[in-house]
C-alpha cells in the first residue's frame, strides 16, 4: 500500500510582498523536504497574500503574480527540493476574455493553485467560486473554472481545491470520487470568527466521509488589516476521524503520514483554546500584525484609567512588548483622582511608558473663543485629546490606538476626531460585556503563572463613565451594557426586527431608542479606524448600512 509523507505548510504571508512570500514558501518547502515529506500543500493566494482585494485588478500586480510562481518553481529547483510535489495558492489571470478600454484585451484575475515539481509548474487549478463575506466580491474579481485538478504523488491520487469549493455541495467532493482520488487537499485562507473552528472541522469531516478520501485542510495564519487567520489546519480520514491538527494564531508545519486508506499513527493533537484565550489570542495576532507589517515602530495611546483603554494596552504590551507601547494621561477638569491613579498603576504593572498631558488649559483656551456648552463641550474634550494623540503621533512615529468597543461604535458613543482618532481599533469588534470578561480572563492568567496582574482591579469594577461632565455614568444614558450588548447582537448579527426584540422581551422604548441610535451612527462608523474582525458581523466589514436612509424600526 503506498504511503505519503505529507506537510501542511501553516504560514504568515504578507499581502503584496511576493519575494518575501516566495521566500517564506521556500523555507517551508525546505523543512518539508528535510523532514522526509514528498507532498508539500500551502495556503491559498500564499504567494501573493490575501486578499489582495482590488490589487486583483492591476495587470502589473497580475503579472507579477504569475512571474514570481515561475521564479519560486526555479527556486525551488535551484535549492535541492524539486523533487517534492509543492502545491501553492497565487493570483493569476485568463487572457483574452472579453474587451477592455478602447478595445484593448481584458486579463481577468483568478484564484488559482499550482502544482510545482521539478522546478516547473506542472499544472494549475482556477478555484470555481469565491467566498462574499467582505473579502471578494466573486463577480467583481474573478471567474469560474470548469474543471477539476487531478495529480499523482508516489503512487497516491490527489484532488486540489481552494477553499469556498469545500463549502458547496458537490464540487470537489464530486471530482475526488470521479476521479477515484485517495487525498482531497483543500488550500484555505479562512479568516477568524468566534467558535468557527468546530464549524469548520465539522466541515471537513462530512466532506471528507463523502470524498471517500483523506482531506488536507492548509490554512494561513496571521494578520491582514480587519481579518485575521488562525490556522487550525487539519488532517480528516476518509472515515471522519480526526488524524492530525496544527495549533492556531501561530505559524506551524504540520507533518503527517498517511496511505491510501487513512491509516495512520497515532496523533498528538493540539490542546484546544478556551473561548477567552481564542478570543484575546486573535486580537493580539491582528495587532501585531498590523503595526508590524506596516513598518510601525511603537504604538501610542490615551490612558483613561478606564476598562477599554486598560485592555488595549494589555493587547499592545503582549503583541509588540512593553518597550513599543507609550500611553497619555490626559486629564480634563472633570477627571476623577483615582483615573490618573488607575492609569499610572497600569503603566506601571505592564512596564509601559506613560505622561500627563493636561487638556484643561487647552480646553479653556477654545472655549474663551467659542461659546460651547452641553454636549458640543463634552465634545470639544475628547477633540482635545484625539488632537493632542495625533500630534504626539506627528512628533515621534507612534500609529495612534482607537480604545472605542463595539457596543459604543454601535450607537455613536464615539466622538469623530476626538477618542475616534487613531490608525487602527484593536476593540472595534469588542463588545463591552467581552472587554470586561477578557480584563478578568487576562488578570486571572497572569495569577495562575505567578505574576501581578496587569489590568488594575479598580479599572474593572468601577462604573464605566467619559468624564466629560461631573459625576457622568455610561448607564445615564444607555441600559445597563449586559441588557446593550443582548440587544445589539440580535440586532446587528441576527437581523432582528424591533418587533422581534420587544417580543423577546425587551422594553419597547428603550428597542426603539437603541435601533434609532444605532442607525444614525453609521456615518460615525465609516470614519472610524479598521480594527480586528472577531464576530460574523463587525461594522464597517460585514455590516453597511445606507448613511442616508430614511427606514427606522420601530414596534407596534
Amino acid at each position: 500500500m503506498p504511503t505519503l509523507r505529507i506537510a501542511l505548510a501553516q504560514v504568515n504571508p504578507t499581502v503584496g510582498d511576493l519575494s518575501g512570500n516566495a521566500q517564506l514558501i521556500r523555507s517551508s518547502v525546505a523543512e518539508a523536504a528535510r523532514q522526509g515529506a514528498g507532498l508539500v500543500v500551502l495556503p491559498e493566494m500564499v504567494l501573493t497574500g490575501y486578499p489582495v482585494e482590488d490589487l486583483a485588478l492591476r495587470p502589473s500586480f497580475q503579472q507579477a503574480s504569475r512571474a514570481a510562481l515561475e521564479d519560486l518553481a526555479r527556486s525551488l529547483a535551484a535549492d535541492g527540493n524539486g523533487a517534492a510535489t509543492c502545491i501553492v495558492g497565487y493570483l493569476d489571470h485568463l487572457d483574452d476574455v472579453g474587451s477592455g478600454r478602447a478595445g484593448e484585451p481584458r486579463r481577468r484575475p483568478v484564484n488559482a493553485a499550482a502544482v510545482l515539481r521539478g522546478g516547473a509548474v506542472v499544472a494549475r487549478y482556477v478555484k470555481h467560486h469565491l467566498p462574499n463575506y467582505g473579502v471578494f466580491d466573486e463577480a467583481r474579481y474573478f471567474i469560474p473554472g470548469d474543471e477539476a485538478l487531478v495529480i499523482e504523488e508516489s503512487g497516491v491520487r490527489i484532488c486540489v481545491a481552494i477553499c469556498e469549493d469545500l463549502w458547496r455541495e458537490g464540487g470537489p467532493v464530486q471530482w475526488a470520487r470521479e476521479a477515484d482520488a485517495d487525498i482531497l487537499a483543500v488550500l484555505n485562507a479562512s479568516p477568524y470568527e468566534q467558535d468557527k473552528d468546530d464549524v469548520r472541522l465539522e466541515l471537513c469531516q462530512r466532506r471528507a466521509e463523502e470524498a471517500r478520501a483523506t482531506l488536507l485542510y492548509c490554512n494561513m495564519t496571521g494578520g491582514q488589516d480587519e481579518l485575521v487567520f488562525d490556522g487550525d489546519s487539519l488532517v480528516v480520514a476518509a472515515d471522519g476521524t480526526l488524524l492530525a491538527r496544527a495549533p492556531r494564531f501561530e505559524e506551524c508545519l504540520l507533518i503527517h503520514d498517511i496511505d491510501t486508506e487513512g491509516v495512520t499513527a497515532s496523533a498528538v493533537l493540539p490542546a484546544r483554546l478556551d473561548a477567552h484565550e481564542e478570543v484575546y489570542a486573535a486580537l493580539v495576532t491582528g495587532l501585531r500584525d498590523y503595526v508590524d507589517k506596516n513598518g510601525f515602530r511603537s504604538v501610542l495611546l490615551g490612558l483613561s484609567g478606564g476598562i477599554d483603554s486598560a485592555l488595549v494596552a494589555a493587547l499592545s504590551v503582549d503583541a509588540l512588548g512593553a518597550d513599543r507601547v507609550f500611553g497619555v494621561a490626559m486629564p480634563s477638569a472633570y477627571s476623577s483622582e483615582h483615573s490618573i491613579a488607575d492609569a499610572y498603576d497600569l503603566a506601571d504593572r505592564m512596564g509601559l511608558s506613560i505622561r500627563t498631558v493636561p487638556i484643561a488649559p487647552m480646553v479653556e483656551a477654545y472655549l474663551s473663543s467659542l461659546t460651547l456648552t452641553g454636549v458640543a463641550e463634552e465634545n470639544l474634550q475628547a477633540r482635545v485629546r484625539g488632537t493632542t494623540l495625533m500630534a504626539l503621533s506627528n512628533q515621534e512615529g507612534h500609529l495612534v490606538l482607537a480604545t472605542g468597543n463595539k457596543s459604543e461604535l454601535a450607537v455613536g458613543y464615539s466622538t469623530i476626531y476626538g477618542d475616534a482618532v487613531g490608525g487602527f481599533a484593536p476593540i472595534k469588534d469588542v463588545p463591552k460585556t467581552l472587554v470586561w470578561s477578557l480584563a478578568r480572563w487576562r488578570n486571572e492568567q497572569a495569577a495562575a503563572a505567578g505574576h501581578a496582574p496587569p489590568i488594575p482591579p479598580n479599572s474593572i469594577t468601577k462604573p464605566p463613565s467619559a468624564e466629560l461632565r461631573p459625576d457622568q455614568r455610561d448607564t445615564d444614558s444607555l441600559p445597563e451594557y449586559e441588557e446593550l450588548d443582548r440587544m445589539l447582537e440580535l440586532y446587528i448579527s441576527g437581523d432582528r426586527s424591533a418587533s422581534e426584540l420587544v417580543a423577546s422581551g425587551f422594553d419597547h422604548q428603550t428597542v426603539e431608542r437603541i435601533l434609532r441610535l444605532t442607525d444614525l451612527a453609521e456615518y460615525k462608523r465609516r470614519q472610524y479606524p479598521p480594527g480586528t474582525k472577531i464576530s460574523l458581523r463587525a461594522f464597517g466589514r460585514d455590516r453597511r448600512l445606507p448613511i442616508t436612509n430614511r427606514w427606522r424600526e420601530s414596534a407596534p
